[in-house]
């Protein structure tokens, strides 16, 4: 079979695609449990639906799987795609700076509207923010910016280390009763939104029953929360932005090296991360999901491990995809719609878990909200290809670039360009030399 190139006529190249659409799907594999069940479910899985072995299986898989190495890989392709766009607008005569500030400005726009309409765990807010400050680094070798990036991610650690040891203290604090007035209060704050009272989780399944109730929520009490998520994941989503652009300076992310390398990578990436992923959940599990240890585990201890099993992952997927299969294509067409994608799967999961919708919220177990996650992928790898064949972004794409430009963008693809774009594909899954 013909080897995939590393572009298509449109100019997309499609191992970054590729990668995008993976990781767009494997991040809904862990953001459905946040979709439908209280939010502290998310970081303490006892809090809510966690009551039998399914709902304990589920979470060691994701955890050693999929939690936290999706989002990094997400991330990563930010990075990287970020430089493309720069470098392509210098190549058109555009100014990249324009270009990206502009996108950015709009990508910020679209955060708040997530977060504040939709769902708590927007991650485009934190990905416009710190998008602008990234900018800075584009014009450096991929040697620069891979330094930056380790440095940036050292820093994180140890920002998550201190979190952590802050989050000890509370319990202990709470649990002696000895401690300032303002300790035991921020101690109250920390422990309770981790292990929420009766009360708390009556509130939170009353907000997510009536959509103005939810936005006032939103908008109010909780109105200056993605700006306090910058605060706090800034460093790292910095570190793995550079990665990115690293990755695809340096030919990683395109494909450019040999097969030999990605076989290394995805082997010590994948296989050493697994097997640390695992030591921890097993520690979790045997600990019977205690506090702090739970949310220790998830968002410190297992955080070097997260860009080493996104780069694995990548690697294994640049392999995959050698030969120009339909699933290939498949996935190229979710890559392309990533931000369509995961606007939609967050339109559609409120709808299905809240008030507004079909009402599930707060009743289904974690392994029976988690069945919805291939549904998903299913619907993503169904759509994103038919709209593309026939029109040049998903719709949110459209809207952003729209915005980005300060006017309606062509939409549908001419037919002549529909149909050459077919005939290149029938042409690489011909038999070659």
């Amino acid at each position: 079979m013909a080897t995939i190139p590393s572009t298509t006529t449109a100019g997309r190249i499609v191992t970054l695609d590729v990668i995008r659409g993976v990781a767009v799907m494997g991040i809904f594999s862990v953001n459905v449990v946040g979709f439908a069940m209280v939010e502290a479910a998310y970081f303490h899985p006892p809090t809510w639906g966690f009551d039998g072995l399914a709902d304990r299986l589920m979470w060691f898989a994701n955890f050693v799987l999929i939690d936290g190495k999706m989002r990094s890989l997400f991330s990563i392709l930010f990075g990287a795609s970020m430089l493309l766009v720069a470098e392509r607008a210098e190549a058109g005569g555009e100014s990249p700076a324009a270009v990206h500030y502009r996108r950015m400005a709009v990508l910020l726009l679209f955060g708040l509207a997530h977060f504040y309409l939709l769902w708590f765990g927007d991650i485009l807010t934190s990905y416009a923010i710190v998008g602008m400050a990234v900018f800075l680094f584009w014009r450096l070798n991929a040697l620069s910016l891979a330094a930056f990036a380790v440095t940036a991610y050292i820093f994180a650690f140890a920002s998550s280390l201190a979190d952590a040891a802050w989050m000890r203290r509370a319990v202990e604090i709470l649990a002696s009763g000895q401690g300032t007035s303002a300790e035991l209060a921020a101690a109250r704050g920390t422990v309770h939104f981790l292990a929420p009272d009766k009360a708390a989780i009556a509130h939170d399944l009353a907000v997510h029953q009536n959509f103005g109730a939810y936005v006032r929520e939103m908008t109010g009490p909780r109105a200056m929360e993605p700006f306090e998520t910058v605060r706090a994941l800034w460093p790292e989503t910095l570190a793995l932005m550079l990665v990115g652009m690293a990755g695809y300076r340096s030919g990683f992310l395109t494909g450019s090296w040999s097969r030999a390398t990605y076989r290394r990578i995805a082997l010590f990436g994948i296989g050493g991360g697994a097997a640390v992923s695992m030591v921890l959940a097993i520690v979790v599990w045997s600990s019977g999901f205690a506090l702090p240890l739970t949310m220790i585990a998830l968002e410190t201890w297992s955080m070097p491990v997260h860009p080493v099993m996104a780069l694995g992952y990548a690697a294994l997927i640049v392999l995959a995809i050698q030969e120009r299969e339909a699933l290939t294509q498949r996935l190229a067409a979710v890559g392309r719609a990533a931000f369509t994608n995961y606007l939609g799967t967050s339109l559609l999961a409120t709808f299905i878990f809240n008030g507004w919708g079909l009402g599930l919220y707060d009743r289904l177990s974690r392994a029976e909200c988690w069945l919805l996650a291939p549904l998903f992928w299913m619907l993503m790898l169904l759509w994103s290809k038919p709209w593309l064949d026939r029109f040049r972004y998903g719709p949110f794409e459209w809207l952003w670039r729209s915005f980005s430009r300060g006017a309606l963008q062509p939409m549908r693809k001419k037919p002549s360009t529909a149909v050459r774009e077919r005939e290149k594909l029938k042409s690489a899954r011909s038999p070659g030399c």
